[in-house]
Order: C-alpha cells, then structure tokens, then sequence
C-alpha cells in the first residue's frame, strides 16, 4: 500500500495515464494533484512532510561507514520503579527482557516511537547520572501526556534552551535523565 513518501511515483504514474487519455499534464501539476489527496494545500506542504520522515541514519559517511543505531544502556536498581517510570509515565513499551537465569539481574529493551533504549541491573553495564538526549517531534503534546498522568515523582517542565529547541527534561528513580529535544526551525 502506497503513503505519502510515495508522491513523486504517485505522480509520475498519473501523468502516464492522464497521457494515455491525451489529458497532458506537468509533472509540477501532477504533483500538485497528489498533495491534494492527501488532504494537504500543495506540493510545498506534502515536500516538507517527506522531509521530515528522511532517515538521517541512512546517509552513509563518505568512506563508506554508516552506524544505524545508538542504543543508550541506563542502569537501573529496582524494576517496579523502572516499569512504573519508563512504561507507565513515559510511555515506553517493554520490546523484551533477558536474564541469565532465575534471580538474575534484568537486561530489557524498551521503546516508543523510534527511540530505544536498554535497561539493565548488571553491575557493570551503565553508571547512575547518565544523560541521554533525544530530539524529537510533538514534544507540546508529549509535556501535556506527562503532566496528564499526574506522576507523583515529576512534573517536567517545557523549556526553550539556548540553541534554538524546546526541552523537557525528565529524572528517572535512579539518577538517570533524559532530555527530549525538538527544535524550533527544521534542523534537525
């Protein structure tokens, strides 16, 4: 099934038929056609939309080296407090968890909406303090669900910063931060 991302193909393919039908349209104008289908004013409006859905990730460096994930590892020491922080605070789904045996110490994978992250009690694997920062999209909406579900150990606030985004930071139990980031023009 076709989306958004598919437009220029989109259009192409229509200008083909309307040629077949000897309806001779530009390309520009097809396009046009096609940003209206997806309910949006025009080719400019759909255009930046794509632009937004590029995966940075996949540009790979000149020599040919290409990293396609960081995956932060935040330690944790209590796994109740950790699922009501990440899971049901932040809204983080838990992907899988692992340990070595009975009684051993949890190494789990968490995410929502493209970010992840790993939780772990091992001894050796992270250090309490940790910041990770993450840019993001919708962070008014985001702050709005946090202060909705009225957590009794945070309430973040949204602040700008000095480099042209708005932040909210949140604490996890266990010394940990993460700063969500979005920015206020198009870079990033």
């Amino acid at each position: 099934m076709r989306d958004f991302r598919d437009a220029k193909s989109m259009a192409k393919a229509l200008r083909a038929v309307m040629a077949e039908r000897d309806i001779e349209l530009t390309h520009g104008e097809t396009l046009e056609i096609v940003a209206r289908q997806f309910g949006l004013d025009d080719w400019n409006v759909l255009a930046a939309a794509i632009a937004a859905e590029a995966d940075p990730i996949k540009a790979a460096a000149a020599d040919g080296l290409q990293f396609t994930r960081v995956i932060p590892i935040l330690r944790i020491f209590d796994i109740a407090k950790a699922m009501e922080f990440y899971r049901d605070f932040l809204g983080f789904h838990v992907d899988w968890e692992h340990r070595y045996g009975e009684g051993m110490p949890l190494y789990a994978q968490i995410s929502r909406a493209g970010a992840v992250l790993h939780l772990s009690e091992h001894h050796g694997d992270a250090s309490p303090g940790s910041t990770v920062f993450v840019w993001m999209r919708g962070i008014e909406a985001f702050h709005r669900e946090l202060l909705a579900k009225k957590y009794g150990y945070s309430r973040p606030g949204l602040q700008d910063t000095g480099f042209d985004a708005r932040m909210v930071q949140v604490p996890d139990p266990f010394g940990n931060r993460i700063r969500f980031h979005e920015a206020n023009s198009e870079s990033p």
